[in-house]
């Protein structure tokens, strides 16, 4: 897990070097317009060439110079794609399982840190769904809905499994109730590790960042509690 922690560290520092760039993209663009029109007339290269953006480099890496149309260009490249609009409506649907859960734990629970854990579940995942909803609402612009079968998705409990969850109270429903929410978190994480990998846009990276690094502390809490 230390390792995949450390790849989002540095994916994050990746995104918000390319928000840097933008602005200073944007900064540079406005000094160019920003020209005294007195004085002797610049050579034509330098018109052509501008001043340059200084790129902080990747960890290990030197920085870099770039004109203000590259580092543009490079800022642009966090234009969302498909794969991240297919972590948010999944995402949407997983954590909403999840609240399914939790809002049995109240009545049905023996353990008093087990419900407490199921109260931090709630309150850090509703946000979460309202934030990706949010998302959806200001980038899904005249985008097809995309089908996905949600039963597909890894860590979601079944429905005999829920149904089993239901029926069970006290000691029994405190043990299942662990042990499908640990298999949920854990299925949370790999979706969030693929948008990682495969997704393009930064909001979408800050919100998967922070489901591995919220889920994975949950998931340490509840194996605590099984033993």
């Amino acid at each position: 897990m230390a390792q995949e922690v450390a790849v989002l560290i540095h994916r994050r520092s990746g995104r918000l070097r390319a928000t840097a760039l933008a602005a200073a993209a944007v900064a540079v663009l406005a000094l160019g317009g920003c020209d005294s029109g007195g004085g002797d007339a610049k050579p034509r290269a330098a018109e052509d060439t501008g001043p340059g953006v200084v790129a902080p480099g990747r960890p290990g890496e030197p920085a870099r110079t770039l004109t203000a149309e590259e580092a543009a260009e490079e800022a642009g490249r966090d234009t969302a794609n498909s794969a991240d609009f297919r972590y948010a409506r999944m995402m949407i649907a997983h954590h909403g399982q999840a609240l399914v859960m939790t809002d049995l734990v109240p009545d049905r629970a023996s353990d008093a840190a087990v419900k407490r854990l199921a109260e931090r579940i709630s309150a850090g995942q509703r946000p979460e769904i309202g934030a990706m909803e949010g998302w959806l609402q200001r980038n899904d612009r005249g985008r097809a809905e995309e089908s996905h079968d949600h039963g597909t998705m890894p860590g979601m409990a079944t429905e005999a499994q829920l149904e089993e969850l239901r029926a069970a109270e006290g000691k029994a429903f405190d043990e299942l109730f662990l042990k499908l929410m640990i298999t949920h978190h854990q299925g949370a994480i790999t979706m969030a590790t693929e948008a990682l990998s495969d997704g393009n846009d930064v909001i979408v990276e800050e919100m998967a960042s922070d489901v591995v690094a919220q889920q994975t502390v949950e998931i340490d809490r509840m194996r605590g509690l099984m033993t």
